[in-house]
């Protein structure tokens, strides 16, 4: 077996344990370090260092084993923390990170940042500690290798360990064989494959063979022993063993974690900790999304036929024979289908700490280079939202927060003056609301000022006025290249971004929205669908035709009359519902459908909302409310104006699903439309009241 076939499993790991790391450093109070934490960023560099030696990746085990030595002396009181250091190992792990991906893609790691960033470390150990750390500076390898490279063997006879592989296969037992020959001497080895037992020898601890073993097999699947059958765990071996000396400098050739003392295994985890974490990673496994995605387009194929079935069974004669026992099947087969269907997309449902816990660090390094202080406050983690989604959530987000941070949030000195408190706050909850999800981003800021908003919108050359509502006035922030910034500087100002936020949210099927008060905050809201893959709509009738509107985007609906019906300049005709006048978009004229109604005072009026605004939407019928699968229409057919997607009915037929917005769009650009609505004269309606 080819060592390469973990390289993706080390990938995904380390990954992790760098996110715990730059979470524990994030967290860490520099004037009263908690211990635990000083162990848990040690033990994540120490593993990504045992992995990156184990798989030949050289520069990365040579980063990591710098830091993870300053970290050391940290956890010892021998070096004292302080704010500048604790962003020092975070610049560390950001090129850790990038080293990881340079090696994933099968890329040289940056020499240049390498370099710098063990200068800057052996310049702490330096100052700090008053010595070096041996990691030489080398050209970094070119890709990452299939086979790692050999390492010298350590002595016989300073220690010798059992170690006994648990339900291990053949194939996979050969090569973590040939991984302990690379930490010391194989003394003998036999068993079988409920437990094989092999007898090393050499200068190598417990907690070095789990940290190299960790990334190809589950920790319950080794067990360690010295020699004389007495439990050889880290931390019992940590308990038997002196006091370590200073660092001692590693050999400069690239090599797995053969070299660790037994010592430094003294500040593991106790065993009930590290039970408990084995229980937790057995009880979960790795699945690749696109097989996700396979199981549940099949179960959304399964979906659409139960819809046939029933609806087949529906129109059969209730007298028939055996009909009774029929509808019988077809309900427990309906209740089953959408308990599966749940079952799988909660599969693709995570939870929104993971797109949070990126904002500790954006929130820390964007308010270092304003010099504002600010505290971060997350609320509602454990909400889950579509992976997907989760997925492309994170850059809009990032730019709403930056936007808080530069634009909302006052500097110290200026909040005193205004007798708040000098540390800004910056609150990011997610909540559900009905069948969507609700992210908040609130500041207690300066706050939107309306009257600068309108006046740089008319520099900008933006149709704009007086009367404009808060909420359309507040949405003038997405227009393209509007800033309100007096200067541009690292974290914004250059008109960009915010217009981008916006068009990426609606492209999610979800809407933002915004709420200010000059001098008390901020509070952006998006709402969004829980998932892409299903969507509950409103089913309604124009013609012959069946369309889907998405029911989040459906406020009332109503019968309008002829009086509430206004002829407007450019021939646009509004519908006036309690003193507001929307939009009309006859959906039959916008998408040349036959034999509908045509007389407005006939139809039905659906009141939507998209982008923000609000509109009136003629109808013939509405059908009902239902639970619809999404497919993609550019993937099976080409992008079609004013539609978004497309399902199948329960009767094999397709209806489309509306795009609100694009519509409106849609409907700007007939000029039939502008002329004459619903083939009757526009002299029908009134002239507009003056505004």
């Amino acid at each position: 077996m080819d060592i390469a076939d973990f390289f993706d499993t080390f990938f995904e790991e380390a990954e992790e344990l760098l996110a715990d790391m730059e979470q524990h450093l994030l967290e860490l109070n520099v004037d009263n370090p908690d211990i635990e934490q000083l162990n848990a960023i040690f033990r994540a560099a120490h593993s990504i260092k045992g992995g990156a030696g184990t798989f030949g990746f050289s520069v990365l085990q040579k980063t990591t084993h710098i830091l993870e030595n300053l970290l050391d002396h940290a956890r010892k009181g021998e070096l004292v923390l302080r704010a500048e250091l604790v962003d020092t190992f975070l610049e560390a792990k950001d090129i850790m990170h990038e080293q990881l991906d340079a090696y994933r893609n099968e890329e040289a790691p940056n020499q240049e940042a390498y370099e710098r960033i063990c200068q800057v470390l052996q310049q702490i150990a330096l100052e700090e500690i008053g010595q070096t750390l041996d990691a030489p500076v080398e050209a970094a390898a070119p890709a990452p290798v299939v086979q790692a490279e050999e390492p010298a063997k350590a002595s016989a006879g300073q220690n010798q360990l059992i170690v006994a592989l648990l339900n291990v296969v053949e194939k996979e037992r050969t090569l973590l064989v040939e991984e302990l020959e690379q930490l010391g001497d194989v003394q003998s080895q036999s068993g079988d494959e409920k437990c094989y037992e092999v007898i090393l020898s050499g200068d190598v601890s417990a907690d070095d063979i789990e940290a190299v073993m960790c990334f190809i097999i589950e920790p319950e699947q080794i067990e360690i022993r010295v020699a004389s059958g007495a439990p050889a765990t880290a931390q019992e071996e940590a308990k038997s063993t002196p006091p370590p000396a200073p660092v001692t400098p590693e050999p400069a050739t690239p090599e797995p974690e053969a070299a660790r003392p037994p010592a430094e295994a003294k500040k593991a985890p106790d065993s009930s900790t590290k039970s408990k974490k084995a229980a937790a990673e057995s009880s979960s496994i790795r699945v690749s999304v696109d097989k996700v995605d396979q199981i549940i387009n099949l179960v959304g194929e399964l979906i659409i036929t139960q819809s046939m079935l029933d609806q087949t069974v529906s129109d059969l004669d209730d007298q028939s024979v055996g009909n009774s026992s029929l509808q019988n099947g077809m309900s427990l087969l309906q209740r089953n289908a959408r308990d599966l269907q749940e079952a799988v997309m909660s599969i693709r449902m995570i939870p929104m700490e993971f797109v949070f816990s990126r904002f500790p660090r954006v929130v820390r390094d964007t308010a270092g280079k304003l010099g504002k202080e600010i505290e971060l406050v997350t609320e509602g983690k454990s909400t889950e939202l579509d992976k997907s989604l989760v997925e492309r959530i994170t850059d809009p987000l990032t730019h709403l927060v930056r936007n808080s941070l530069d634009h909302g949030i006052e500097m110290p000195d200026k909040r005193e003056a205004l007798g708040k408190p000098r540390m800004g706050k910056l609150v990011l909850s997610a909540r559900h609301q009905g069948g969507n999800i609700l992210i908040e981003v609130r500041d207690d800021g300066a706050g939107m000022d309306r009257e600068r908003l309108l006046t740089k919108a008319r520099e900008n050359g933006l149709s704009v006025s007086d009367t404009m509502s808060d909420e359309d006035v507040y949405q003038l922030i997405f227009a393209p290249g509007f800033s309100t910034a007096e200067a541009v500087t690292d974290v914004s100002g250059r008109g960009v971004g915010m217009d981008v936020v916006k068009r990426n949210i609606q492209g999610m099927g979800g809407r933002v929205e915004i709420q200010s008060k000059k001098g008390e905050g901020t509070n952006t809201r998006i709402v969004l669908p829980l998932t892409l893959a299903i969507l509950d709509g409103m089913s309604i009738k124009v013609g012959g035709e069946t369309f889907i509107l998405p029911l989040s985007t459906v406020l009332e609906s109503l019968q309008p009359t002829k009086d509430e019906m206004y002829a407007m300049a450019g021939d646009d005709v509004v519908l006036k519902v309690r003193d507001e006048y929307l939009p009309v978009i006859a959906v039959h004229e916008v998408l040349d459908v036959e034999n509908a109604i045509t007389d407005p005072t006939q139809s039905i009026a659906v009141i939507v909302q998209g982008e923000g605004r609000r509109y009136a939407m003629l109808v013939d019928e509405l059908v009902g409310q239902q639970q619809v699968v999404v497919k993609n229409l550019e993937d099976n057919y080409r992008k079609v104006p004013g539609i978004s997607a497309a399902t199948i009915l329960g009767d094999g037929s397709v209806a489309l699903i509306l795009d609100i917005t694009g519509l409106h769009r849609l409907s700007r650009v007939k000029k039939e439309a502008s002329k004459v609505i619903n083939n009757q004269p526009i002299s029908l309606y009134k002239e507009a009241e003056p505004s």
